[in-house]
């Protein structure tokens, strides 16, 4: 790639992260956040850049060749949030991509577009959307959105519904969800190196023994993740799962996105 690969969502958790692999691999990257990041690496530049600014992300994407769009609000909050910085926010960089000729993005969606499909669900890419909060809300306006500039304008765009991708899972949950970095960088690296990549949707877990997601649909995208939570499994549940299976937290598989302000009385 003659330009260097863009990074939003830099300086986040998953961000911070991936900016030292992404750069051992390709050897430039743009970094961008609207968080300072001061530790830049050799062969990275930072651009602090707020999404909602369509002019500054216009600016920013002309500068790389593809996009790894993680930034973003990045859990449930109020409506107004979560609209400019992933509504508002995905719109630029879809748009600003568009305009630059930039065809390649991989866009962090999330298991919260389909968090209300009960745990006794598989599900795969042609699954319903059932969000979980506003929070998914705006992860399946991006994937909608995603469609569209393919559909029309040509771009290529992996939409990944990323689990729970932190270094070992923390809970009972988490042995369905859980995307382990390592598995996560080999997902991205698959994206971008696929020769075509279309619209693909792909469930951004490891392979988990307790999985609730089957890739088995994608299109485009050859990858088979390597690590297993099964192996937290005796540590995070000595005795069994003695969850109540009726919790709105237990049953579905947003977990707590979907309890939190739920007031169904039926």
């Amino acid at each position: 790639m003659t330009k260097p690969i863009l990074l939003t969502g830099a300086a986040g958790g998953l961000g911070s992260w991936l900016r030292p692999q992404l750069l051992a691999r390709y050897g430039s990257l743009i970094s961008s956040d609207v968080a300072p990041i001061t530790d830049l690496l050799p062969g990275e530049t930072f651009v602090q850049c707020d999404l909602a600014d369509g002019v500054a992300v216009e600016r920013m994407v002309a500068q790389s060749s593809a996009i790894l769009h993680f930034g973003g609000q990045s859990i449930e909050a109020p409506f107004h949030r979560v609209m400019s910085a992933n509504i508002l926010g995905t719109y630029n960089v879809f748009e600003a991509a568009k305009l630059n000729g930039i065809k390649r993005i991989v866009f962090a969606s999330s298991n919260h577009v389909i968090g209300f499909h009960e745990t006794s669900t598989k599900l795969d890419a042609e699954s319903v959307m059932k969000p979980d909060g506003f929070y998914g809300v705006s992860k399946a306006f991006g994937e909608n959105l995603a469609s569209l500039y393919v559909d029309k304008h040509g771009l290529e765009i992996a939409c990944l519904r990323i689990g729970t991708s932190i270094p070992e899972p923390k809970d009972a949950r988490h042995l369905s969800t859980w995307l382990a970095y390592e598995d996560l960088l080999s997902l991205l690296e698959a994206c971008l190196s696929a020769p075509k990549l279309g619209f693909e949707i792909i469930y951004g877990a490891s392979a988990n023994d307790r999985t609730w997601w089957d890739n088995s649909k994608t299109k485009y995208v050859t990858w088979t993740p390597k690590d297993n939570s099964e192996r937290f499994a005796a540590t995070l549940l000595p005795n069994g799962d003695q969850r109540d299976q009726s919790d709105i937290a237990v049953r579905f598989q947003g977990g707590p996105f979907c309890s939190q302000n739920y007031d169904r009385k039926d």
